[in-house]
């Protein structure tokens, strides 16, 4: 099986499903919306191949497929997945039919043309091939390729479709909000290429690569800076961590990087908001990870401490704001932005909890930003407004709109036996042995958490039924078919979230290790420690 170039198959089905997509007759929208189901759920059927395959105790990286791609500059077309990339492959790919079901009328508000439904579903299917391209990349520079080119469809997403198309007001703030998402994601990619260029000079001069003429392999590149073989000053190597990490920082997003993000959630339709902040903002973070700590290893852990206060800064910041918030969409991106602190501080807390909770969390924000958000968006597409003020007594006439919301809420605050709460707790926990005072400061989020939630929850769903919401309909089938599942997710991954954990300790352990830092050891000894054993 591992013969067969399943990776490429994950993101061509998607590309393919695009061009098929965009080549349906204008006359027939609908024809085009089943294509792109259709090929959300074979690139799905494609994941789940992969993850029956992989071996979590095996070799690091799985189904790898190398071929040479610009041979001059030591470039190849080099896939391969381990376990932090497999679980984010899986999200994507469970994700994207989800976001066509719960976006199947969105074309409609952009109101451009015959062939906006095909546009539409063409862009969702592009950002997916981008995005499970870049997870599956071993190549430097062609992650790098892929990192940038997905801004341009997103690009076209946050600024073409949107709610309230049809008021020119509505436009303008659309088009703002899509050129800051693409002006802040194309600098950090600007800065990012050039550490990239500058990370390939020091392979050439050390003549790593095939032909000692330099080299984008990330494992090569990795290998030779765990035993301190790229021969730069630290300065030198600190500045080039530092443009990778700037990049991911922009994407992910990490205070004070993350202004671009609320304006973008909200310009943009519920299902591609999710697949914004539930997806491409990932690979931020999966670079951090796969790029950052392993191929600059010393810096990493110079930088930490000050990328822990700057996480946590975001943690707490984004909670704030989300209390103050009037406009419902614009409060679920700000919890985004706390829950990406947490994501990012587990990541640099440097320990086997913290970034296998790190990673979990990416899996389970992806799952719980995706419920409580598209669930936002059915509400608002039957009101019509954003405004919190504008909602009241939902759950009288909406039971099970407003029951969907209340789950997904409760997940969003890590409330016990739901999904986030495991990842939340393994961040807080791992954080704790080596930054006290920063999982502390964390764990005050906790009760903003719940502030923010539940008084959203008070406000649109309990009360007296305003006479504006008295014939709000409940969820339809199609409605249900999409929460469903992600409901169900954050309830099994909740109580038991083994099977994750299993996939990507094994890889994050070896991150560490490249990294060259262990756990701390236990602040207070155990019982038993110093006797003798019987």
């Amino acid at each position: 099986m591992s013969d067969f170039p399943w990776l490429t198959m994950l993101w061509l089905v998607p590309a393919a499903g695009a061009l098929l997509a965009a080549v349906v007759p204008a006359a027939r929208p609908a024809a085009a919306r089943y294509v792109a189901l259709g090929a959300a759920l074979v690139t799905l059927a494609v994941a789940i191949v992969v993850a029956i395959g992989f071996e979590p105790g095996a070799d690091r990286y799985q189904f790898v497929e190398a071929h040479q791609w610009i041979p001059a500059f030591g470039a190849g077309y080099t896939l391969g997945v381990d376990g932090i990339a497999l679980v984010l492959v899986l999200l994507t790919a469970a994700l994207m039919p989800l976001l066509l079901l719960a976006g199947w009328h969105d074309d409609r508000t952009a109101g451009a043309g015959p062939r906006a439904a095909h546009t539409y579903v063409a862009l969702m299917l592009v950002v997916e091939a981008m995005v499970l391209l870049s997870f599956t990349s071993l190549d430097i520079l062609l992650f790098y390729v892929f990192f940038e080119a997905m801004l341009i469809p997103m690009y076209f997403l946050i600024g073409g479709f949107g709610p309230r198309t049809g008021d020119e007001q509505a436009r303008q703030q659309r088009s703002r909000a899509a050129v800051k998402f693409l002006l802040y994601n194309l600098f950090g990619g600007l800065v990012m290429l050039a550490a990239v260029i500058g990370l390939y000079v020091l392979t050439a001069r050390e003549g790593l690569g095939p032909d000692g003429g330099g080299t984008f392999d990330m494992r090569i590149v990795a290998e030779a800076a765990a035993n301190g073989q790229l021969g730069a000053a630290a300065p030198v190597l600190d500045a080039l961590f530092l443009g990778f990490l700037f990049a991911f920082a922009v994407k992910a997003p990490l205070w004070p990087l993350h202004t671009w993000l609320p304006g973008a959630a909200v310009a943009a339709t519920p299902a591609g908001a999710v697949l914004m902040m539930a997806v491409v903002d990932k690979v931020g973070t999966f670079g951090m990870l796969r790029y950052s700590l392993p191929l600059f290893p010393d810096s990493a852990r110079s930088y930490a401490p000050v990328i822990v206060t700057l996480a946590v800064i975001g943690i707490l910041y984004g909670a704030l704001l989300a209390i103050g918030q009037t406009d419902v969409m614009r409060l679920i991106a700000y919890t985004s932005i706390s829950h990406f602190g947490f994501i990012i501080l587990g990541i640099f807390a440097m320990t086997g909890q913290g970034q296998t909770g790190a990673t979990l969390y990416m899996v389970n924000h992806g799952i719980s930003t995706a419920a409580l958000f598209l669930v936002a968006g059915f509400l608002v597409s039957r009101r019509g407004s954003t405004l919190i003020a504008d909602y009241g007594g939902v759950q009288k006439v909406a039971p099970v709109l407003a029951g969907s919301f209340f789950v997904a809420g409760l997940a969003t605050l890590s409330l016990p036996g739901l999904a986030p709460f495991v990842s939340e707790f393994l961040v807080l926990v791992g954080t704790f042995t080596r930054y006290q005072v920063a999982a502390v400061a964390a764990a005050g989020a906790l009760v903003l958490a719940a502030i923010y939630i539940l008084w959203l929850y008070q406000r649109l769903m309990t009360g007296p039924v305003r006479e504006e919401n008295a014939k709000l309909p409940d969820l339809v089938p199609r409605e249900l078919l999409v929460v469903a599942p992600l409901l169900a997710a954050l309830l099994f991954l909740g109580v038991y979230p083994k099977p994750v954990l299993e996939v990507v300790d094994p890889a994050v352990r070896q991150t560490l290790t490249s990294v060259g830092v262990q756990d701390p050891a236990p602040a207070v000894p155990s019982a038993n420690a110093g006797k003798e054993p019987k």
